[in-house]
């Protein structure tokens, strides 16, 4: 497994290209962004190739497969950010599923089925991943559907398309249900990439509740290959934070 450096949450004020050069001096070579809009996509895709880092993934531009209605949007959603993927080197998209509407679970339930089955001939085509992604309601996310990573393990495996996984955080899952390394060892397949920050607070993972150097090496241990986004606020100086973290945890790079 590798780290990788969300930048809104550690550079958030800073230029695209400006805050890639700080993350490759500390030693970091793959970020992530969400909104992709924001950046001029041929000179972000220079400073990527000029640093030797690479944007491990982004967000769709649109949130709302629970509701039906709005599948369209969402669709012409993916096709663009696949298009930007394209110029960034980008192979995954995160997808929050949307807001709890009100109707009936199932109806939502399948409602997101339906749309990232439609959306699984565009990804595929594309060589994109997307990423579907449980909140916790608790604390961060009140009103949005999807919670439990059963269920979204549960959805990835009606859509059956190796394009369509999980983005499992492990914040809001210890605060959602626990049970953090029996859901992610056990479900490997489904999972495409990993966030991780410390409970409460949502700041630096040693300032938690969770034992990350356990956690990551037993997700190791299990055959996970891929990264772990840094997704906190940190507490310390935002460059102190990603040395600490990469001195910390330099067994999951």
């Amino acid at each position: 497994m590798t780290l990788c450096v969300p930048i809104p949450c550690f550079f958030p004020g800073l230029p695209f290209e400006t805050a890639v050069a700080k993350i490759a001096a500390l030693g970091y070579r793959y970020v992530e962004i969400y909104d992709w809009k924001q950046l001029d996509l041929r000179s972000a895709a220079k400073a990527l190739a000029d640093q030797g880092v690479t944007l491990l993934s982004m967000c769709t531009t649109e949130f709302c497969l629970t509701d039906p209605d709005r599948r369209g949007l969402w669709l012409d959603g993916i096709k663009e950010s696949c298009e930007a993927a394209a110029v960034l080197g980008v192979k995954k998209l995160i997808t929050q599923v949307g807001a709890d509407t009100g109707a009936e679970r199932k109806k939502q339930h399948d409602s997101i089925v339906d749309g990232l089955k439609a959306g699984a001939e565009i990804l595929e085509r594309a060589g994109v991943t997307v990423m579907i992604e449980p909140l916790n309601t608790k604390v961060n996310h009140p009103g949005y559907y999807l919670t439990a990573s059963d269920e979204a393990f549960g959805i990835v495996r009606a859509v059956g398309s190796p394009n369509v996984k999980v983005v499992f955080d492990i914040y809001h899952q210890q605060i959602s249900e626990g049970n953090i390394l029996p859901n992610i060892t056990g479900n490997l397949g489904l999972i495409a990439h990993l966030h991780a920050a410390g409970h409460p607070g949502r700041n630096e993972l040693q300032f938690g509740e969770n034992d990350y150097k356990n956690i990551f090496a037993a997700v190791d241990r299990a055959g996970y290959t891929g990264a772990c986004g840094l997704e906190y606020n940190p507490l310390m100086d935002p460059e102190e934070s990603l040395k600490t973290a990469k001195a910390l945890y330099a067994s999951a790079e």
